[in-house]
């Protein structure tokens, strides 16, 4: 079994064109379309692949997309597990306007899980022997999952002793952290909604975040994506600001899940906890540098980790 296994319930292939104009009520004339595979954990696996390590992805795979899916994958060599489902798996179009550089991402909801689907993908995973030290849960859930999929996970990790780390939004993001993670990867407004801050202090913000580490025990890592600004890092004994390195940005798509991969990886590679995060800081802002969903390429990486900032937090 591959050291880090991730898991995509709602998977899609990424369709990415350009056009001069978005205009309503006109016929839109675009560039030749990319198709790349798609989804939180499926491109957390794609980047973990790039940055050469050992992983295999799950994910639900219906239809004609769910075909697509898997040629892509497999022309990138990255290793998978699809289960059939009787849905078709979506597309989602993503939009550069080139007169203003601006993106429009188009997401769809993705097929519905029936009720005799969705619970393989557990019991499956409870089954792995030997069990993945990681275990990688990003994205959204498709229709007909069940808002606590992320938490039953969460116990189902827990009795392999796999680490899971989750990287999700809104109700199936509270309910996930609710049952308690390893490594939780929220974005500012990610986290904002799952706290109910509301203040843009920063020492308020730290102490938020110290908060669902040590209080509320949410995740015994916290790992708070800043952006262009760089993450907030908390755990027990670290709590640190990374500053990441100024880069030309192509596309903001797929950097928080390259963000992931470079931190996951390099933890399973048995690096500290500071020192894993600046690579994974390292490795989303060589995802922005990349145009559409390529996410980030090694060398680019590799180049930025010396540029990735530590401060230590008042207090740590």
């Amino acid at each position: 079994m591959a050291t880090i296994v991730t898991l995509t319930m709602n998977p899609a292939v990424d369709v990415a064109t350009t056009v001069p104009y978005v205009l309503p009520d006109r016929k839109l004339r675009c560039a030749a379309p990319r198709y790349e595979p798609g989804g939180g954990g499926i491109n957390v696996a794609r980047a973990i692949r790039r940055l050469g390590g050992d992983v295999v992805a799950w994910f639900p795979a219906g239809g004609a997309g769910g075909e697509l899916l898997q040629r892509l994958l497999r022309d990138e060599d990255v290793p998978h597990e699809a289960l059939p489902v009787r849905g078709w798996t979506r597309e989602n179009v993503n939009v550069l306007e080139e007169v203003s550089h601006r993106q429009f991402r188009f997401c769809m909801p993705g097929a519905v899980l029936q009720g005799d689907e969705w619970p393989v993908f557990l019991e499956r995973i409870e089954a792995l022997a030997p069990a993945p030290p990681y275990v990688v849960a990003s994205g959204s859930l498709p229709p007909g999952a069940p808002v606590d999929f992320y938490a039953r996970l969460a116990a189902v990790a827990r009795k392999l002793g796999s680490r899971l780390v989750l990287d999700s939004s809104g109700d199936a993001l509270v309910a996930g952290a609710a049952a308690g993670v390893h490594l939780l990867k929220p974005s500012l407004r990610e986290f904002r909604a799952l706290t109910g801050a509301s203040e843009d202090d920063e020492s308020a913000l730290i102490a938020r975040a110290v908060a669902v580490v040590t209080e509320r025990k949410w995740c015994e890592v916290l790992a708070l994506s800043l952006g262009p600004a760089g993450a907030l890092l908390v755990s027990e004994s670290v709590r640190a600001r990374l500053g990441a390195p100024a880069v030309p940005i192509a596309s903001t798509v797929g950097a928080g899940d390259s963000m992931v991969a470079g931190m996951v990886l390099a933890l399973a590679r048995g690096r500290d906890l500071v020192e894993a995060a600046r690579f994974g800081v390292a490795a989303g802002a060589a995802a922005v540098m990349n145009p559409g969903t390529e996410l980030c390429h090694r060398g680019d990486v590799e180049r930025l980790y010396s540029q990735v900032t530590v401060t230590p937090l008042a207090g740590s």
